[in-house]
């Protein structure tokens, strides 16, 4: 028997632009699927907030995307998915995919020495949130986590190559040579972009959390029988709560292509 086409948009939120990162690998491992991507531009950064701010904005983000009728919803932010997801996931009726346990699955799998590094903002870090999840899969592996605060900025103003991108990044790396890690888990949604600036200092295989939280997706939605298999044009909606212009701009970047269909939401409704 044939299974039915399920045409519910795939829901992902971020703080800003940092998770169309996800976005894109979403894309191509699932081109036929609708998506709406929601960006909070006018609260952006949710890196230095306090757990209990970014818990508000997660759940704001994600009932405005349920509003939407989504079949599975994304937390496109690694600040995000380290302080809220557990409460997501109990109170919203989809499942709800975070960008910190399928990065921390990978590098589980990746490593021999047992000795992992994980780059992200302050509030990522601060939060353990990979170390606890790769502690979950393997209590003997050694992680050494890093905030790398001036890598968003940087990636935002579109400085990805050049002296002061590499300065910066062997600044924060340079103590993992020390540490050991065999593998670096990218632990913010802005990093993919300069991941060859990255490579180039640390010399370890990479863990793009976007790339894997793709797979994951898809394995759910494979899982519960929800894809689309329409061959007509898929939908993509991108809303964003501040500075839709800024979003165009600094997002074809990330994307490498024309985003279209763009709104601004009133944050008062969110």
């Amino acid at each position: 028997m044939k299974t039915r086409s399920d045409k519910r948009p795939i829901g992902i939120f971020d703080s800003g632009v940092g998770g169309l990162t996800v976005f894109k690998e979403i894309k191509k491992e699932l081109p036929r699927e609708n998506i709406i991507y929601l960006g909070d531009t006018a609260r952006v950064p949710y890196g230095i907030r306090s757990p209990e701010i970014v818990m508000k904005y997660s759940f704001e983000n994600a009932k405005f995307l349920m509003s939407k009728g989504i079949k599975i919803l994304v937390v496109a932010c690694n600040t995000s998915s380290s302080i809220s997801l557990p409460s997501l996931v109990e109170n919203f009726p989809v499942d709800v995919v975070g960008v910190v346990a399928p990065g921390a699955r990978a590098a589980v799998a990746r490593s021999r020495k047992k000795k992992i590094a994980v780059i992200g903002t302050e509030t990522t870090i601060k939060s353990g949130s990979y170390a606890k999840a790769i502690k979950a899969i393997d209590k003997s592996i050694v992680i050494n986590g890093i905030a790398c605060p001036l890598f968003v900025p940087l990636v935002e103003e579109g400085w990805t190559k050049g002296n002061i991108m590499t300065l910066t990044a062997k600044k924060y790396l340079s103590p993992l040579k020390k540490f050991g890690a065999d593998v670096l888990i990218l632990g913010c949604t802005h990093y993919p972009i300069i991941k060859d600036v990255i490579a180039g200092v640390v010399k370890i295989p990479l863990i793009d959390s976007a790339a894997e939280t793709a797979k994951e997706v898809r394995r759910i939605l494979e899982e519960r029988k929800i894809l689309r298999h329409d061959s007509g044009k898929p939908k993509v909606e991108f809303f964003v709560t501040d500075a839709p212009e800024k979003f165009v701009q600094i997002g074809e970047r990330f994307l490498g292509q024309t985003i279209s269909n763009i709104s601004k939401v009133n944050i008062d409704i969110l």
